[in-house]
C-alpha cells in the first residue's frame, strides 16, 4: 500500500506579517521571503486547491513589500473561476495588483468576468466590475460594455455606483461607446443614494469633457445640479455623510467641478447657476479644510463661468481671505489663483494688494515667488511709487535666486509706468547697487540710453553714480553703467554744479584715482574694465590738468595681458601722437540714443532672398561650387524643393555676409551648393507699396486671425490686411505671447515660403516675451503672391526660457482662402 505524504499546512498570513516584523536587518528579511516564495511555488506545483488562496494572500502582501510576485498571475485566475467567494475575491484583488493591460494574461479573465457580471450575488458582481474599472483594456472593455451598462440600469444601488465607475473607465478605454450609456445616464441624478450620485456626476463630467455634444446634450441637467447642491447645503446634520460639519463635501465638490464645465462660454447655464454659487461661497464654513476645498472650487467655478461681475468680486474677496490663513498651502492656492484672475479683474485683486506685498515676507520660497510675481502684475501707474518701495525692499532682502527676476521685472515696471525720469534713474541705480550682478546683459545699455536722453539730469545721474561706486566697486553693471557716464560727463561731476540735490567737490585727480582703481581691481570683469579705459581716455578732452597723468595710463595697458584692454590702450596711444589734432573730435559726447527695437545687426527689411539694388550696390561675391546633393540639404528639411528662404537684408559694408545669414536660419546646414550672396535683381516695386507714408492697406473683411503656433506656453497668431493698390500683397501681423510663469529672451522668428511667392520681413517690436500673456511681440510680414496660389509657410522659432536655448520648426498652413485668393 503506498502511502502519500501531503505537504504541511502553510503558515496564515497573519503569523508571515508577524515574523517579516521581527527580522532586524533587510537582509534577514529577504531569507524570510526567499524561503516563504520557495514553499509556495511548492504548492503552486502540487495543484494544493485547499491553501491556493491563503497562498495568494501572502504573495500579494509580499508583492506590496516590493519582492517579485509575478509566478502567481495564473493562480490568481484559477481562483477567479472558483465558486467561492473568499477565492475570487482574492483572485479578484490580486489581478488588480499583479496584472495590467500589457499582459496577454489578462485576456484569460474576459469570460470570467462576463460570467461574475451576470452572476447572481451583488457582491460577486462588484468584485468584477472593480476589477474591468481597475485594469480592463480597450478589447475587454468593448467585449464587456454591454453588461456594463445593463448593471447600470439595474435598480440595485450598490452595483449602480460601481457601474458608474467602471463606465468612466470603459468610456476613457473607448471613447466611442460612449453613446452606449447615455440612456442609462436619464435616471442617475434622481437617485437618492449619495454613493449613486457621487458616482454619476464623475460619468457625466467625463462624457463633457470628452465630446462637445455630450457638453451641450447634458447642459439641460444644470437645473437638476443645482437643487441637488442647494439640499446639500441647506439640509441638517447627517451622521452618515457629514465630515467636519459639512453634508458630503465630497459630492458637493463634484458637482461644482461638473457645473463648471456646462456653464463654461455658456450664458443660460451660467445664470442658472450664479444663485447658488453665491448661497456655497456665503454659507460653507471657512474653519476647516473642508470648507476651503469647497470655496475653493467655487472660486473656479466662478472665475471659469460667465459670472456676474459681483460674483467675481465675491470670489476674489475668498481668495483674498485664504491669504490670511495660516497652511502655506492655501496661502500659495490663493496666490496663484489671483495669478490667473489678474488681468481679468485687476481692480477686484488690487484690493488686496497690501495682504499680497506681505506675502512677499513669508519664510516659504514657493510662496514668495508667486507673491512676486502676482506684485508685478499689479503694479500700475497709480501704485507705482509704493509698489516700487516694497519691490526694492524685498530686492534688498530676498535670497540671490529671486534677485534676477526681481530685478528685470523692476526695470520692466519702471519703464512703462515711470512718473517722472529722475525717479526712473533713481529706481534703476537703486537696483543696480542692491542687485547689480544679477541684472540682465541689456540693462546697463538701457540706462545709459536712458541717461543719455535726460539731458537735464546728467549733473545729478554722474553725481549719484560716482558717490555709489565710492562705496562698492562690487558690483559689474553699476560700475560700467558710472564709467561711461564719467566718460561723458566728468566734465561736469568736477564742475560743483548740480540743481537736484547738494553739490559735491571733486578734483580731476580723484575721479582718475576711481576709475585707476577699477582697472586694477580684481573683481572688475575684462568688459568693466574696457569701460574704464575709455572713460579714463574721454576725460583727457574734459579735464585740462590731468592730460599727462592719462597719458600715462593709457600707455601702461598697451603691454596688458587682457587683449581687449591691449587693443584699446594702443589705439588711444596713437590718438595721442599721430592723431592729436582729431582726438577732441573723436572723444566727443555721444548724441542722444534711439532705443534699439531690432534683433538684428541692421533694421533693414528683410525680404525673400532678394536684396533691393537701391540699398546694396556692390558686386555679388561667388563662392566656390560644391555637390549639389548638399546644396538640397536645407530644401529635404523644408519638405521640397519650391522653397524660398526669407534672409535678413546685407548692410551696405558687409555684402558677403547674407550667405551666412542663410545659413543661420535652420541651423548649421552644408548649403554649399548656394551662392553666398544673393543675385542681384531688380526689386518689385509692388513689394514695396506698404513702405510709403500713407496707408496702403485695407482690412480684410470678415476673415479672422488664425493661430499658427501654439505649444510649450508660446503662442503665434496672425491677423491679415490687403494692399489697396495691389491685390496680390497680403500683410501679415504676427503677435507671439507667453503664457508661462517666466519669460522668454533673445526671441528671433523667422519665415520661408515656397518660391512662387515672395517675402518680406519686417523688424519685430522687441526680443523679449514678458511671463503670464503681459505682453507680446508683434512683427510684420509681406507677402507678394502673384499667381494667387495657396500660401504655405515655414517658421522657425528660436528664444531663451528658464535657462535654456529652445529652437522649433513648424509648418503653417491652415491660411484661410480669402487671405490669398
Amino acid at each position: 500500500m503506498t502511502v502519500i505524504k501531503r505537504m504541511p499546512a502553510p503558515i496564515r498570513l497573519r503569523e508571515l506579517i508577524r515574523t517579516i516584523r521581527t527580522a532586524r536587518t533587510q537582509a534577514e528579511e529577504r531569507e524570510m521571503i526567499q524561503k516563504e516564495c520557495a514553499a509556495i511555488r511548492s504548492s503552486f506545483r502540487e495543484e494544493d486547491n485547499t491553501y491556493r488562496c491563503r497562498n495568494v494572500a501572502k504573495l500579494l502582501y509580499m508583492h506590496m513589500l516590493g519582492y517579485p510576485a509575478h509566478f502567481g498571475q495564473l493562480e490568481c485566475l484559477k481562483l477567479i473561476a472558483s465558486q467561492k467567494f473568499t477565492d475570487k475575491r482574492i483572485g479578484y484583488l490580486g489581478a488588480m495588483l499583479l496584472l495590467d493591460e500589457r499582459q496577454d494574461v489578462h485576456l484569460l479573465m474576459t469570460n470570467c468576468i462576463k460570467n461574475d457580471l451576470n452572476h447572481s450575488t451583488q457582491y460577486v458582481q462588484g468584485l468584477a466590475l472593480c476589477t474591468l474599472g481597475c485594469m480592463g483594456s480597450a478589447e475587454m472593455c468593448r467585449d464587456l460594455a454591454g453588461e456594463v451598462e445593463k448593471l447600470l440600469k439595474t435598480s440595485n444601488s450598490y452595483l449602480r455606483k460601481k457601474a458608474a465607475l467602471c463606465a468612466v473607465h470603459v468610456i476613457r478605454k473607448v471613447p466611442e461607446l460612449m453613446e452606449m450609456f447615455l440612456p442609462a445616464t436619464k435616471n442617475l441624478l434622481n437617485e437618492k443614494n449619495h454613493g449613486v450620485l457621487h458616482t454619476s456626476v464623475v460619468l457625466l463630467t467625463e462624457m463633457c469633457e470628452r465630446s462637445p455634444d455630450m457638453l451641450t446634450h447634458f447642459r439641460k441637467l444644470v437645473p437638476q445640479l443645482v437643487r441637488i447642491l442647494k439640499n446639500l447645503i441647506m439640509s441638517g446634520y447627517s451622521p452618515e455623510h457629514d465630515v467636519s460639519g459639512i453634508s458630503d463635501p465630497f459630492l458637493q465638490v463634484r458637482i461644482l467641478r461638473l457645473l463648471r464645465i456646462l456653464g463654461r462660454n455658456d450664458d443660460d447655464s451660467s445664470e442658472a447657476m450664479n444663485d447658488i454659487l453665491a448661497q456655497v461661497a456665503t454659507n460653507t464654513e471657512t474653519s476647516k479644510n473642508v470648507g476651503n476645498a469647497i470655496l475653493y472650487e467655487t472660486v473656479l467655478t466662478i472665475m471659469d463661468i460667465k459670472s456676474e461681475s459681483g460674483l467675481r468680486v465675491l470670489a476674489i474677496n475668498i481668495l483674498g481671505r485664504f491669504l490670511l490663513n495660516n497652511d502655506k498651502n492655501i496661502r500659495y492656492v490663493a496666490l496663484t489663483s489671483l495669478l490667473k484672475t489678474v488681468q481679468t479683474d485687476h481692480n477686484a485683486v488690487q484690493r488686496h494688494r497690501s495682504t499680497i506685498v506681505d506675502c512677499l515676507k513669508d519664510l516659504d520660497v514657493s510662496i514668495k515667488r508667486r507673491a512676486m510675481e502676482l506684485s508685478f502684475a499689479l503694479v500700475n501707474g497709480n501704485n507705482i511709487r509704493g509698489m516700487m518701495k516694497e519691490l526694492l525692499y524685498f530686492l534688498d532682502s530676498c535670497e540671490p535666486e529671486f534677485k534676477a527676476d526681481c530685478a528685470s521685472g523692476i526695470f520692466l515696471a519702471a519703464e512703462k509706468y515711470a512718473p517722472s525720469k529722475r525717479w526712473h534713474i533713481d529706481t534703476i541705480m537703486r537696483v543696480l547697487t542692491t542687485a547689480g550682478s544679477y541684472v540682465r546683459d541689456d540693462a546697463v545699455p538701457n540706462l545709459i540710453q536712458l541717461i543719455t536722453n535726460s539731458s537735464e539730469m546728467h549733473e545729478y545721474t554722474v553725481q549719484k553714480l560716482y558717490k555709489a561706486i565710492l562705496d562698492d566697486i562690487s558690483q559689474q553693471s553699476l560700475v560700467q553703467v558710472t564709467s561711461w557716464c564719467i566718460g561723458e560727463y566728468g566734465d561736469l561731476l568736477v564742475s560743483g554744479q548740480c540743481e537736484e540735490e547738494e553739490p559735491i567737490q571733486v578734483t580731476e585727480d580723484e575721479v582718475l584715482d576711481v576709475l585707476e582703481s577699477i582697472l586694477i581691481s580684481n573683481m572688475s570683469a575684462s568688459v568693466t574694465r574696457g569701460f574704464a579705459l575709455t572713460a579714463i581716455m574721454k576725460n583727457s578732452t574734459r579735464f585740462n590738468n590731468t592730460v599727462n597723468r592719462i597719458k600715462k595710463v593709457v600707455s601702461i595697458y598697451g603691454s596688458s595681458i587682457d587683449v581687449e584692454l591691449q587693443q584699446r590702450a594702443v589705439e588711444y596711444n596713437a590718438l595721442f601722437k599721430k592723431y592729436d589734432h582729431m582726438r577732441s573730435a573723436l572723444l566727443e559726447r555721444m548724441p542722444v540714443m534711439e532705443k534699439a527695437i531690432s534683433n538684428g545687426p541692421t533694421d533693414l527689411p528683410q525680404t525673400n532672398g532678394e536684396t533691393d539694388p537701391s540699398i546694396i550696390d556692390t558686386k555679388p561675391v561667388q563662392s566656390t561650387p560644391q555637390p549639389s546633393s548638399q546644396a538640397n540639404d536645407l530644401l529635404d528639411l523644408l519638405g521640397g524643393n519650391d522653397i524660398q528662404l526669407v534672409i535678413p537684408t546685407a548692410p551696405p559694408s558687409k555684402p558677403a555676409s547674407v550667405g551666412g545669414e542663410l545659413l543661420d536660419l535652420l541651423g548649421d546646414l552644408n548649403l554649399g551648393g548656394i551662392p553666398a550672396s544673393v543675385p542681384q535683381m531688380p526689386a518689385p516695386q509692388l513689394l514695396l507699396d506698404g513702405l510709403s507714408a500713407q496707408p496702403l492697406f485695407n482690412d480684410i473683411a470678415g476673415i479672422p486671425p488664425i493661430t499658427a503656433y501654439n505649444k510649450n506656453g508660446l503662442k503665434i497668431d496672425f491677423s491679415f490686411e490687403r494692399s489697396s493698390t495691389n491685390g496680390s500683397i497680403t500683410v501679415i501681423t504676427t503677435q507671439a505671447s507667453n503664457c508661462t510663469d517666466s519669460e522668454m529672451t533673445d526671441f528671433v522668428f523667422q519665415a520661408a515660403v515656397p518660391k512662387t511667392f515672395q517675402l518680406q520681413l519686417l523688424s519685430p517690436s522687441s526680443n523679449v516675451l514678458p511671463a503670464f500673456n503681459a505682453g507680446s511681440i508683434t512683427q510684420v510680414i509681406k507677402v507678394l503672391n502673384p499667381q494667387k496660389q495657396q500660401l504655405r509657410m515655414r517658421i522657425k522659432l528660436t528664444y531663451n526660457h528658464k535657462g535654456s536655448a529652445i529652437q522649433d520648426l513648424a509648418e503653417v498652413s491652415n491660411f484661410p482662402p480669402q487671405s490669398w485668393q
